[in-house]
């Protein structure tokens, strides 16, 4: 008679492990930053490394609200019109004499209503999809703020709100730290409580989903509120560093973000991804324009590496998940 051996836990094939995306971005941005280092005189030092993420923390948070949007096989692309309302809003009341500490909250609440309008429209009219839904109000909200600036800016705010941009605690930009924590708070959200499970199970079958008893529009209703809530953040961090603002201020923001989110690993089917992926690909793309703009490429040569990279990620990452 032949003994049965039980193993009480799993193989772990290593070769596949190490060929997971978040490994490949890992090198990949190895690789870039390495490149930099000989070609730009002045990229390794670690001043100017750190004070470059400032330059493109801001639309960091809108990408960890993006990962949900897009793991839930929807898309949002009104949130570069939600920062340009929101801080516009927040710009209009504080000329009219509103306490800037109010302004802000007005900021935030703007963002989080446009982001709740965007999740009833879309719980609403379900025969739309989201990328209709959020192309019209991507233009309401633009409209918005252009009706009340028209081709005007507004600047002047008080000298502490640059902190919001600029400002360090201790050795390190506030930025990086805030960013650190909301990203912390994101992946545990995503990866360790019932929400994100139901978010995954969502995107992977809304229709079982619902049978199974999973309240897919209210949680569809908590991740577009939560997504126009991070697009406000970033406008209060974005007009920080700006000093000003005016009604055309985040354009293109809603392709880097998504660009961002789909390098890092996101299936745009839906269902599948990591946070980590992305927030390596918000650090990977964010250095790959800091280089480049040492080495005074072109603006436009930069937008087409940087759509080259989003062309290959999505090809590999459906490959990747299709084989899957």
């Amino acid at each position: 008679m032949q003994s049965r051996v039980l193993l009480d836990s799993k193989q772990i094939n290593w070769k596949t492990h190490f060929l997971q995306w978040e490994y490949m971005l890992v090198l990949v941005f190895i690789i870039v930053n390495l490149s930099f280092s000989f070609l730009a005189p002045g990229y390794s030092d670690i001043y100017n490394l750190r004070d470059a993420t400032m330059t493109f923390l801001d639309k960091a948070f809108i990408v960890l609200a993006m990962v949900f949007v897009i793991i839930l096989a929807d898309i949002d692309i009104s949130v570069a019109s939600i920062v340009a309302v929101s801080s516009v809003t927040m710009a209009y009341f504080y000329s009219m004499g509103v306490p800037m500490s109010l302004a802000i909250l007005i900021c935030l609440a703007v963002g989080t209503l446009c982001g709740l309008f965007n999740g009833l429209l879309i719980v609403k009219f379900k025969e739309l999809s989201a990328v209709i839904v959020t192309l019209v109000t991507m233009i309401l909200y633009r409209g918005i703020a252009y009706v009340l600036l028209e081709d005007q800016a507004i600047g002047g705010f008080p000298e502490w709100f640059s902190f919001l941009g600029w400002g360090y605690v201790g050795p390190l930009p506030f930025i990086l730290i805030v960013f650190a924590v909301f990203a912390v708070i994101f992946a545990l959200l995503l990866h360790k409580t019932t929400f994100g499970r139901y978010v995954y199970a969502i995107g992977n079958n809304p229709t079982a989903s619902r049978f199974s008893g999973i309240q897919v529009d209210k949680i569809k209703l908590i991740v577009f509120t939560l997504t126009g809530l991070m697009a406000a953040l970033t406008a209060l961090f974005l007009t920080s560093k700006m000093g000003s603002t005016r009604p055309n201020i985040a354009m293109m923001y809603e392709l880097e973000v998504i660009a961002m989110v789909v390098l890092g690993g996101v299936s745009t089917a839906g269902g599948k991804g990591r946070m980590i992926g992305p927030i390596i690909a918000i650090f990977l793309v964010g250095f790959l324009r800091y280089g480049m703009g040492l080495l005074n490429v072109a603006a436009q040569t930069q937008l087409i590496i940087i759509g080259l990279l989003l062309v290959i990620a999505v090809s590999l990452t459906n490959l990747r998940w299709g084989r899957a």
